[in-house]
C-alpha cells in the first residue's frame, strides 16, 4: 500500500489550505517508488501466468489483474500532472483527484481480492472483511471528494495553457488517455455486479471486448509518449516543431512502408498503427539522448559516451522518465506483436508422430513419467526443429492427491487438482511455448482394476496370497490396538506407492495419444525487456544525488528556488536540443529569471540549493553552460 503516502500528504494539505506545489514536491518520490513497485508486480504477475498456469498468455483480463492495472494508470497520469502543477501551477484539482483515485482503486482491488463478489483465480474467495474495505472506500471517497470541493477556491489554477504545442498540453492529454483507459478498465471489471444489480443475472465481458476498446487508447498512448519529450515547455514555435519532428516521422514513415511491404503488418492496422507510433516515440526519445550528449559534449569535451553519462546524471528526473518512455514503447511492442501474430495449435500425437507449426517440425519422441507421494507427473519429450537447428522440451502435467482428505486409494491421485509445467524456448525473435495433455484413460482404468485387487487382498478371501493375509492380519490388529496404526498405515502407503510407481512407468509403453497446445509468440520476450528497461528508468530518476545523500529536508523556500533552478536548467537543455529558437528562448529565458527574482523577492536568499532532479550545486547554468547563482539572476 505504498500509495497511502502520496495519499496522506494530499489529504494533509487540503486540511491545512497548504496547496501550492510543496506537498507535489514531497510525494513525488514516494509516488514513483509506488509506481515502480505496482508495475514490477504487473510484469511478475503476467510472467507467472505465461510460465506457470498452462494457458498460454500472460494477460486474461482477470478481475484481479485489472484491479491492479487501474491504480497503476491513474498514479501514471499524476506523476506527469505534478510536473506541470510544479512549474506552472495548474492542474491543483485534477491532481488532488489523482491521488484520492489510485489509493482508492488499490483499496478496491483488496476488496476484490478479499470479498469473492468476482471469480478470479487470484480471489482468495469469501471473507469476512470484505465489507468493512468497502466500508473503508465509501469513508475515503466522500470524505476526500468533501475536501477538495471546500477548497476549490484555493485549488484555483493560478496559469492556463500558454500554447498548445507546450508539454504541458501533450500531458493533459496524456491525463486524459490514461484515466480514460482506467475508466474503460473499470466498467468492464465491474460490469458483472452492475448487470446483476439491474437485470439479476450476472453476465461478464471476456477479454475481447477489452482488446476492442482499450487498444485504440493505448496506441494513442504510444503516439504521445513520443511527442512529448520533443516539445519543450509553455511554447513551441512551428519552426522548431518542424526541426525536432522531423527526423522521428520521416523514420515512422519508413517503418510504416517497409512493414506494409515485408510483413503482415499490412493485415492488421491495429499493430501497424502501433509499430509506426513506435517508432517515431523510440526515434524521438534517441534523438532527445543524442542532443543532450551532444550539447553536453560541444561545452566540456570529451567522449559521446561520457557526456552522455554527465548529461543523464545530472538532469535525473528528465532522463530517467525518457527511459521509462524508451522501456513501455518496447514493452507494447512485444505486446502487440505477440498477440497479433501469434501461432496456436493444438494437436494430438503419438509418440513418433510429428507435425509443423509455423514453419518449425515438431516430433513428439517420447513420454515421460514421474511419481511422488503427493502427484503423478505424465509428460512428454518434444523436439522442435527449424533451418537445421534443433531444440528438445519437456512439457508436463502433474496431478495431485486432494490435500486435507484420507488417501486411501491410488485412484486419489487424480482426485485433486492438476497443473501444468510448459516447456519454453525463449529467443528474442519469438517464443515457443509448449503445454501436453495426456490421454489418462488407459492408466485410470488399470489404477482401478489395482484398487480392487487391493480390496480383494486385504479381505483375506480364500485364494489370496500369503503376503495379502498378513496384511490384513495387520490391518485387523491395527483397529484393535491403536499403537500399531502408524505401522500398518506406513505399509499400506509403501504398497501403493509400489503399484502407483508400475502403473505410471506402464505409461510409457503405452503409445496412448497426447494433446499439445503449441504457440509462437513473436517479440514477446521484448514485452519481459521492456519492463526491466522502465524499471531501470524509475531508479535513475529516483536514485539521490551525491549532494542529496543525507542531506536535511528543504524548507519551502529551498525548495521555491531549486524547482525553479531546474525550470531554467530544462528550458536551456531543451535551447540546446532545438526544441526552441533563439527567439523563444530569449523571451521564456526572461520570463523565467524574472519569476525566480520574483521567488527571492517572496522567500529571501536563504541557503543555496543542493544539487539534485537536474539542477546543479550552485547556480543554473547560462547558454555558455556558466554557473550562476540564482541571487544574482538579472530581471531581464
Amino acid at each position: 500500500m505504498s500509495l497511502t503516502i502520496p495519499f496522506a500528504f494530499a489529504i494533509a494539505a487540503l486540511v491545512t489550505r497548504r496547496l501550492d506545489a510543496e506537498w507535489i514536491r514531497a510525494t513525488r518520490r514516494f509516488a514513483l517508488i509506488a509506481w515502480a513497485f505496482l508495475g514490477f508486480g504487473l510484469l511478475l504477475g503476467a510472467r507467472w501466468s505465461y510460465t506457470e498456469l498452462g494457458w498460454g498468455g500472460y494477460w486474461a483480463w482477470d478481475p484481479v489483474e485489472n484491479a491492479a492495472l487501474m491504480p497503476w494508470l491513474v498514479i501514471t497520469a499524476f506523476l506527469h500532472s505534478i510536473m506541470v502543477q510544479e512549474r506552472r501551477g495548474m492542474l491543483k484539482v485534477w491532481n488532488a483527484c489523482l491521488v484520492v483515485g489510485s489509493f482508492s482503486l488499490a483499496l478496491l482491488g483488496t476488496f476484490l481480492v478479499r470479498s469473492g463478489v468476482l471469480q478470479s483465480i487470484h480471489a482468495f474467495g469469501d471473507n469476512t472483511v470484505g465489507p468493512y474495505i468497502l466500508g473503508l472506500i465509501a469513508v475515503v471517497l466522500i470524505g476526500s471528494t468533501a475536501l477538495i470541493v471546500s477548497r476549490l477556491d484555493d485549488l484555483r489554477s493560478e496559469k492556463r495553457i500558454d500554447s498548445l504545442m507546450s508539454r504541458e498540453a501533450v500531458f493533459l492529454v496524456n491525463n486524459l488517455l490514461l484515466v480514460a483507459l482506467c475508466a474503460m478498465i473499470f466498467w468492464g471489471t465491474l460490469f458483472p455486479l452492475i448487470s446483476e444489480l439491474f437485470t439479476g443475472n450476472k453476465a461478464s465481458l471476456a477479454a475481447p471486448w477489452f482488446d476492442r476498446y482499450t487498444t485504440p487508447l493505448a496506441i494513442l498512448l504510444v503516439l504521445f509518449t513520443g511527442i512529448g519529450p520533443l516539445l519543450a515547455w509553455r511554447r513551441v514555435s512551428w519552426a522548431s516543431a518542424r526541426r525536432v519532428f522531423l527526423t522521428p516521422a520521416i523514420v515512422a514513415a519508413l517503418s510504416a512502408v517497409a512493414l506494409a511491404l515485408l510483413s503482415d503488418a499490412a493485415h492488421k492496422p491495429w499493430a501497424l498503427a502501433l509499430f509506426v507510433f513506435a517508432a517515431f516515440a523510440l526515434t524521438g526519445l534517441a534523438q532527445e539522448f543524442w542532443r543532450g550528449a551532444a550539447a553536453r559534449r560541444s561545452l566540456a569535451g570529451g567522449s559521446m559516451p561520457a557526456a552522455l553519462v554527465a548529461v543523464v546524471s545530472r538532469n535525473r528526473r528528465r532522463y530517467g522518465g525518457y527511459v521509462v518512455h524508451i522501456g513501455v514503447a518496447v514493452l507494447l511492442i512485444g505486446i502487440a506483436a505477440s498477440s497479433s501474430f501469434q501461432t496456436n495449435r493444438q494437436v494430438t500425437l503419438r509418440p513418433g508422430e510429428s507435425t509443423v507449426v509455423d514453419g518449425r517440425k515438431v516430433t513428439y519422441v517420447r513420454p515421460t513419467e514421474s511419481i511422488t507421494p503427493e502427484a503423478i507427473g505424465l509428460g512428454a519429450e518434444l523436439e522442435v526443429e527449424k533451418g537445421g537447428s534443433t531444440f528438445a522440451l519437456h512439457p508436463n502435467r502433474r496431478f495431485f492427491r486432494p490435500t486435507g482428505v484420507p488417501n486411501n486409494s491410488i485412484i486419489s491421485y487424480f482426485g485433486g487438482e492438476a497443473d501444468s509445467r510448459i516447456g519454453l524456448k525463449a529467443g528474442l525473435g519469438s517464443d515457443f511455448w509448449s503445454a501436453v495433455e495426456p490421454d489418462i484413460t488407459g492408466l485410470q482404468r488399470r489404477v482401478r482394476a489395482a484398487d480392487r485387487g487391493f480390496k480383494a487382498c486385504v479381505g483375506g478371501k480364500p485364494g489370496t496370497p500369503p503376503e495379502c493375509l498378513a496384511l490384513a492380519t495387520t490391518m485387523r490388529r491395527a483397529l484393535a490396538e491403536p499403537r500399531l496404526r502408524p505401522a500398518a498405515l506406513a505399509q499400506i502407503n509403501r504398497l501403493q506407492s509400489l503399484t502407483a510407481n508400475r502403473i505410471a512407468h506402464g505409461y510409457l509403453n503405452e503409445n496412448a495419444p497426447a494433446t499439445f497446445k503449441l504457440i509462437v509468440n513473436p517479440l514477446v520476450t521484448w514485452m519481459w525487456i521492456g519492463g526491466l528497461i522502465a524499471l531501470m528508468g524509475a531508479l535513475i530518476a529516483l536514485w539521490p544525488s551525491r549532494r542529496h545523500r543525507g542531506a536535511p529536508v528543504h524548507i519551502e523556500a529551498d525548495a521555491l528556488k531549486e524547482a525553479k533552478y531546474r525550470e531554467i536548467r530544462d528550458a536551456e537543455l531543451d535551447h540546446a536540443a532545438g526544441k526552441l529558437s533563439d527567439e523563444d528562448f530569449a523571451l521564456l529565458d526572461a520570463e523565467l529569471r524574472r519569476e525566480a527574482v520574483e521567488i527571492l523577492d517572496r522567500v529571501g536568499n536563504g541557503r543555496p540549493p543542493e544539487n539534485g532532479d537536474g539542477a546543479n550545486g550552485h547556480g543554473p547554468e547560462n547558454e555558455h553552460g556558466v554557473e550562476e547563482p540564482l541571487e544574482k539572476v538579472p530581471q531581464g
